[in-house]
């Protein structure tokens, strides 16, 4: 039955999207003062992390993705709310100087909730400044309206007390790159941080045009890497015949060129699964980065 479901949310999401119009972009060469390659590898060892099982691997580093590019973090909080099945964590990064805040994305057996539940629910986004800024229910209320805001602002703050008023870099994979931006744009917007700094994996979309546009005044070097197969970047869809009703991505868009296919067949049959994942393969990751585009 679990399967059957799966499928059913699978096909109806392809569907959605062949059905669907894409947002125009312009494809850039990639700009090394936006887009850091390098720093996007580091980024995605951290998001990586935070699908360790063991949580006392996760606060003591000891994890398998612990090593390497990201040896030698200090981890300052891990948030985990259990009710709503949500993590993040924020640390210390010494190799970049920064206070690391990452958000995990949504388990496996539950993404489905989304597609099937959430894919056309808006909310008014109470932000001040922010008129006609429409947001996605599921992914605002997992992070305002949970325990995850207040963890995550308890430990920056830690964080800062002691290494100074360092960078807060923002992270993310799935689910938790739509909480990542929310997260972003909070401490900018209501908490009147400045150098906050995000770069995400696999991000779905998460507001309409208004909010997209406020999005890209508050922090204008956002990233979004992004792999040309998969599907998850393009839910919820964005619908040509309702420009400012649907959802939009906000800039900037690092695409995979790589594995980049027409095969709608192959998108369907792997969503979610190896092609929503590649993000934390270190092989292919290394490879993607190298060969990506940056879509203004």
């Amino acid at each position: 039955m679990a399967r059957r479901g799966l499928l059913k949310a699978a096909l109806l999401a392809c569907l959605l999207v062949l059905c669907s119009g894409r947002v125009p972009t312009v494809i850039q060469q990639p700009s090394t003062t936006i887009y850091n390659s390098t720093l996007a590898k580091t980024l995605v060892e951290y998001a990586a992390a935070i699908y360790t099982a063991d949580l006392t691997q996760l606060f003591t580093w000891t994890c398998d993705r612990c090593g390497d590019l990201i040896e030698g973090f200090e981890m300052m909080d891990i948030i985990v709310d259990v009710e709503n099945c949500l993590e993040a964590y924020v640390g210390f990064a010494s190799d970049i100087n920064a206070v690391v805040v990452v958000f995990r994305g949504t388990q496996e057996n539950s993404i489905q909730n989304w597609i099937e539940d959430l894919l056309w629910k808006q909310l008014d986004l109470d932000y001040p400044g922010m008129p006609e800024a429409m947001v996605h229910r599921g992914f605002y209320s997992a992070y305002h309206n949970t325990t995850i805001r207040d963890g995550m602002v308890s430990g920056i703050q830690k964080t800062r007390k002691l290494h100074g008023d360092v960078p807060i870099m923002v992270t993310g994979h799935s689910m938790g790159a739509a909480m990542a931006s929310f997260c972003a744009l909070d401490l900018v917007v209501n908490f009147g941080l400045d150098d906050v700094k995000l770069m995400t994996f696999g991000q779905p979309r998460v507001g309409n045009a208004a909010f997209a546009s406020y999005f890209k005044r508050y922090l204008p070097h956002a990233i979004r890497v992004t792999n040309a197969n998969d599907i998850v970047p393009h839910l919820p869809p964005y619908f040509s015949f309702f420009p400012q009703k649907t959802y939009h991505h906000f800039p900037r868009e690092v695409c995979s060129t790589l594995w980049h296919s027409c095969c709608f067949y192959y998108l369907c049959r792997h969503l979610f699964t190896p092609v929503h994942a590649r993000y934390m393969h270190i092989v292919p990751l290394e490879k993607c980065i190298q060969s990506c585009v940056v879509r203004a």
